[in-house]
């Protein structure tokens, strides 16, 4: 004899069948998808990162389609007993159950976001303020290194001093701050044409001055985008007397750092924006899913090309060479390659590829050490000894 309490025939049977529906159809979308997210679909909509080999992220983009694949099978084969065992719940348990997790999924945000606020209240890219070198909060910029003082951080196991003069831009010493009279070439960027973890000597700057016997000023803050290196460059050029060129450092594989709106950025125009409020828990998602829609990389490409134009000009009204130098570890992928011809050929920029050998890297650290320092440095040097079209 069956329990009177369980309701059997088609008044039953329906929910069930709908709920085994419905997972099989997530099931098999999950499926599709992981079919369709082929590589070229992975290059159409993540960007490259410079500190991540080509390799690696192929293989995490193909982790994580088959892990989608796999979950939508077993979504799909498992439909049917999940569903009977749904369907077996009152409406009432549903109702209560429906309640525990929204309140639980809301305080778990809640909860979530008020940690992170409070543990990572800075910009994305910005580091902690007691960090060396010490970087303090600046209204246009974001942030940039507190001027007239030295500091010393260990990193891959050397110890590095790092000076900076009333300007903030990186010197040899504090005693010997970068004349403004004197014939200089500025560079601007980021960690990598600031020299992280090189002494002044080893930093792209130091190596260019020695070879062409000229002074160099290095513009180049940590953490920067594109749009923070420009801003830098149209700020400082005004002191400097006589610029004999601007060297501005550009990696396609950086091109992640231009889509953070958590610090003052510019938008198309050229139109300076202060830091927009963010959520930081959709930051954090973005850290780890950081998928763009084609739309959205047509409008950074645009404005990275409109920010790296507007620096050539910069160079071209003070009567300086102008010149943009892309580094990169190991051979040009075809999405690096897309990337560098739509932002630089199609505007006609002036650059300079440098290709590095893997192994340049610091021990444990990502940055080119000191000879791939020294590879970027030289063909800069050689590059600016020929005539450069102004």
């Amino acid at each position: 004899m069956r329990p009177s309490g369980r309701r059997r025939g088609p008044d039953a049977i329906v929910p069930s069948e709908i709920l085994a529906g419905a997972a099989a159809l997530i099931g098999a979308a999950l499926a599709i998808g992981a079919i369709c997210a082929d590589q070229a679909w992975f290059d159409r909509h993540f960007l490259p990162v410079f500190f991540v080999s080509r390799a690696r992220m192929v293989f995490g983009e193909t982790a994580a389609r088959l892990a989608v694949g796999v979950l939508g099978v077993v979504l799909m084969l498992a439909a049917r007993p999940i569903a009977r065992h749904a369907a077996a719940r009152t409406p009432s348990a549903w109702a209560a159950g429906v309640m525990r997790i929204a309140l639980a999924l809301s305080l778990a945000v809640v909860g979530s976001e008020g940690m992170l606020r409070l543990s990572y209240p800075r910009a994305r890219e910005e580091a902690p303020p007691s960090q060396e070198p010490l970087r303090r909060r600046d209204a246009r910029l974001g942030w940039v290194f507190v001027p007239a003082r030295a500091g010393r951080q260990v990193v891959a196991g050397h110890v590095i001093d790092y000076a900076f003069d009333a300007h903030g831009d990186r010197v040899a010493d504090v005693a010997h701050p970068v004349d403004p009279l004197r014939p200089t070439i500025l560079f601007t960027g980021e960690s990598i044409m600031s020299g992280y973890g090189l002494r002044w000597e080893q930093s792209i700057p130091a190596l260019v001055g020695a070879r062409l016997r000229l002074q160099t000023a290095n513009l180049a803050v940590f953490g920067y985008a594109d749009d923070q290196a420009y801003l830098r460059l149209a700020r400082e050029t005004a002191r400097f007397t006589r610029p004999s060129a601007v060297v501005i450092l550009f990696s396609p594989s950086l091109l992640f750092r231009d889509l953070d709106t958590d610090r003052p950025h510019l938008e198309p125009g050229l139109i300076w924006r202060p830091a927009s409020p963010r959520w930081r828990l959709d930051a954090l998602a973005r850290f780890y899913v950081p998928y763009h829609s084609r739309h959205d990389i047509d409008r950074l490409i645009a404005l990275v090309r409109a920010e790296l134009a507007a620096s050539v000009r910069l160079a071209r009204d003070r009567h300086a060479a102008a010149l943009i130098v892309v580094p990169r570890f190991g051979p040009e992928d075809d999405v690096e390659r897309g990337l560098r011809r739509r932002i630089l050929d199609d505007a006609a920029l002036p650059y300079v590829q440098v290709e590095l050998d893997p192994a340049w890297r610091m021990a444990g650290d990502p940055h080119p050490d000191a000879r791939g320092a020294r590879a970027i440095a030289t063909a800069i040097a050689d590059r600016l000894s020929q005539p450069v079209s102004n």
